[in-house]
C-alpha cells in the first residue's frame, strides 16, 4: 500500500449514488475480461446530473473521450457518499479508471465496506466538508501515515479520520488476502 498519495482532485456534491457512479445498464460488462473491464472505468461517473452545460460539476468531464483512465486519482464528495444499492461495481469502476482513493463528509456504509473489502480504494472520511474546499483539478497530496491531505494547488492541509481498523485489510490488500494473512483462510 502506499503511503503517500497524489494526484488531481475530482470534486462532486453530497449523495452521490452508486447509480451515478456506474449505471446499471453498464453493468453487463465482464468485471475479469481485460478489455471490457475497461468499459467500466469508461462509464465512471456518467450517471451524474449534467447541468445545461452537458458536463458535470463545473464544466470538467471525469473520463475524456474514449478512454478508461480518468486524470484524477483523487474524489472528493459531500455526505452519504455511494448510497443507493450495493453494488461493487461502483467502487470497481473508480479502480479501473485510475482512482486510488476518495474523501468524503461520510459514506453508505455498504459501498464504504466494498472499496475496503474488495481493495479498490482507500476511503477517508474529512472531520470538515472538504468538497466546498477543494476544486476539481488541484493538485492534492495525501499522508497515510499522518492522515492528511494537503492541497498542493492552494497550500491548505486537512485533517483526515483515521482509517481505523480497516487498514490491516487495506495494507493487506483485500477481505481475502487479509484473511489468508491472519490464518482464517487457508492456501
Amino acid at each position: 500500500m502506499e503511503k503517500v498519495i497524489q494526484g488531481k482532485a475530482f470534486v462532486l456534491g453530497d449523495k452521490i449514488d452508486t447509480d451515478q457512479i456506474i449505471p446499471a445498464e453498464h453493468l453487463v460488462y465482464s468485471l475479469s475480461h481485460p478489455e471490457e473491464k475497461k468499459k467500466y472505468g469508461h462509464y465512471a461517473f456518467s450517471g451524474v446530473p449534467l447541468p445545461e452545460s452537458g458536463l458535470p460539476m463545473g464544466h470538467i468531464p471525469f473520463i475524456k473521450g474514449e478512454n478508461h483512465l480518468s486524470d484524477y486519482s483523487i474524489i472528493i464528495g459531500g455526505g452519504n457518499f455511494g448510497c443507493g444499492s450495493s453494488r461493487e461495481h461502483a467502487p470497481f469502476a473508480l479502480q479501473v479508471a485510475g482512482v486510488k482513493a476518495v474523501i468524503a463528509e461520510s459514506y453508505a456504509r455498504i459501498f464504504y465496506r466494498n472499496c475496503v473489502d474488495g481493495g479498490f480504494l482507500i476511503p477517508y472520511e474529512g472531520y470538515e466538508k472538504l468538497n466546498d474546499k477543494i476544486k476539481t483539478g488541484d493538485e492534492l497530496e495525501i499522508d497515510l501515515a499522518a492522515n492528511s491531505v494537503k492541497n498542493l494547488t492552494t497550500g491548505q492541509e486537512y485533517l483526515l479520520k483515521p482509517l481505523g481498523s480497516v487498514v490491516s485489510i487495506i495494507e493487506a490488500g483485500d477481505l481475502f488476502e487479509y484473511a489468508r494473512k491472519t490464518g482464517m483462510l487457508q492456501g
